[in-house]
């Protein structure tokens, strides 16, 4: 399979190095890392062991890749306005999209600009930094679940999901994308809002008292705003809030991407995890106050205008 990564930052270097260390035929579209690769190849800082992939097929251009049977986004959603136009180059007539960005909407803007047969949402739990160029630093996780913007298990997913896991990625294929959409942002809210606002890292949130009692408050008003959105089951709030803090306890100081891309000055993703999930929401008459205060908070620090 001829695999193109769009969105190469510490999610996109990390999953195309293992597709391609487990024989996967990889092409890295690259900006900062470019020269770096290109001269060095690709270096994998991991828990599960490091790796260093010599010879990486880079390119500056989707042009220059030309079309590929996969299409894997990593791109930030704040970038999504230049999506399509690097997508559409690597086309062929049964090109598989699979956006892993963060967030709600992604899928629809695919879909609405190449059709919703090529689409597929993945939500990734990985933990994962860039280092200096040409490095890419693997802190934790990384597993994958994955399905089709359409619902519906289907045999390409579940094929997709075993190119992953053959890689070294554990991946399933899931029936219903958007329940674990709305899933993974029961975490992404709080800690990702949080951490940036804040400037605290995971575990300093979770060890102040207020704020523990504040995420798991946020992550009861996602769970709320999810469970209108006729999911195929409902998410079971108390279980499943207590089940992500206990799952963060473990993760030892680690930054999420908001608070190290406020830190360096980037734009935060705020679209795709606040103001779609809290429109989604309100459209189905479920309003999430302390998400929306997070929101506008957040917002607020930006300084990026909304023109």
């Amino acid at each position: 399979m001829r695999v193109a990564i769009v969105g190469a930052g510490a999610l996109g270097l990390y999953y195309g190095a293992m597709l391609q260390r487990s024989g996967i035929d990889a092409h890295f579209l690259l900006r900062r890392d470019f020269e770096a690769i290109s001269q060095r190849g690709l270096q994998v800082q991991s828990i599960d062991g490091d790796f260093h992939l010599a010879r990486v097929k880079g390119y500056r251009s989707s042009e220059e890749i030309g079309a590929a049977d996969l299409v894997l986004v990593g791109l930030k959603t704040f970038a999504n306005g230049h999506l399509v136009p690097l997508i559409r180059p690597l086309l062929h007539e049964k090109t598989a999209i699979l956006t892993l960005q963060n967030g709600l909407g992604n899928e629809d803007l695919l879909a609405e600009a190449f059709g919703r047969q090529r689409v597929l949402g993945g939500i990734a739990f990985l933990c994962s930094n860039r280092g200096k160029p040409g490095f890419v630093h693997h802190l934790g996780e990384g597993r994958i679940r994955l399905g089709e913007f359409s619902c519906g298990l289907t045999a390409r997913s579940q094929r997709l999901a075993a190119m992953f896991s053959n890689a070294g990625v554990p991946c399933d294929a899931v029936e219903d994308l958007c329940r674990a959409r709305w899933e993974k942002l029961v975490w992404n809210i709080p800690f990702n809002g949080l951490s940036a606002l804040l400037n605290k890292d995971v575990t300093e949130l979770l060890t102040f008292p207020p704020t523990r009692q504040l995420i798991r408050e946020l992550m009861l008003e996602v769970i709320a705003g999810g469970n209108s959105q006729g999911l195929s089951a409902e998410i079971d709030g108390p279980q499943f809030s207590a089940q992500l803090i206990d799952f963060s306890d473990q993760m030892n100081h680690y930054r999420p991407s908001m608070q190290i891309d406020r830190a360096e000055g980037r734009p935060l993703e705020l679209d795709s995890i606040y103001a779609i999930p809290l429109q989604r929401a309100a459209r189905a008459g479920v309003t999430m106050p302390r998400v929306e205060m997070l929101y506008q908070l957040l917002r607020s620090g930006e300084v990026y205008s909304d023109n």
